[in-house]
């Protein structure tokens, strides 16, 4: 017979989420999730099985809900390029949101060796990362055939620039975050790329 949850997994995955997301994956101990979870020792190991396993079920978790959201302002905008921008002001909207756990998106704060060396974690980031540059990809192939992006723009090209420079926006802000320098940085930047 199948052992029942003692506690509300859904509650307690969200916890750990917010955990990692403000300490990273070297910077929680098990003893600071088990305490953040409220849930003991063999309740974790019973559901969760490690703390790889927690935080690929907290990535999950964190791309069900605040990535969804990104990827949906991106795909509902007019055009690509209308796209591309809301894409950044849901970025900054986010870092200047002060319930967001951390400066950095969890995506990118898992850009690490300690995350990376582990191979079913660098699977799943390279296939989210790799997902959402094929809906950008796909999407403004749409826009350039619709003569709404110039023929000469390579959205196979352009894409993986752009998600760069998204991932260097975040590490900055861990910086230095000023918005409207920011703003004025990703309007020169869009500009340039012909978006």
């Amino acid at each position: 017979m199948a052992r029942t949850l003692e506690f509300d997994y859904d509650t307690t995955l969200d916890r750990a989420t917010r955990l990692f997301w403000k300490s990273g994956y070297a910077g929680t101990s098990l003893r600071d999730l088990l305490k953040e979870m409220g849930i003991g020792e063999s309740s974790f190991y019973n559901t969760l099985k490690s703390k790889k396993r927690a935080y690929l079920e907290c990535l999950k978790h964190y791309n069900e809900t605040v990535a969804r959201k990104r990827s949906k302002v991106f795909l509902e905008a007019p055009t690509a390029a209308l796209g591309v921008r809301a894409l950044f002001k849901n970025m900054l909207e986010s870092l200047d949101n002060p319930d967001t756990p951390s400066v950095i998106c969890m995506m990118a704060g898992s850009l690490t060796h300690e995350v990376l060396d582990e191979a079913e974690l660098r699977e799943y980031i390279e296939g989210q990362i790799s997902t959402l540059q094929d809906k950008m990809i796909a999407r403004m192939n749409a826009d350039k055939r619709d003569g709404l992006l110039a023929a000469g723009f390579e959205p196979q090209l352009v894409v993986p620039v752009v998600s760069t420079y998204m991932q260097g926006l975040w590490r900055m802000a861990l910086v230095s975050y000023d918005r409207s320098r920011f703003e004025q940085q990703i309007e020169v930047f869009l500009t340039g790329l012909g978006l």
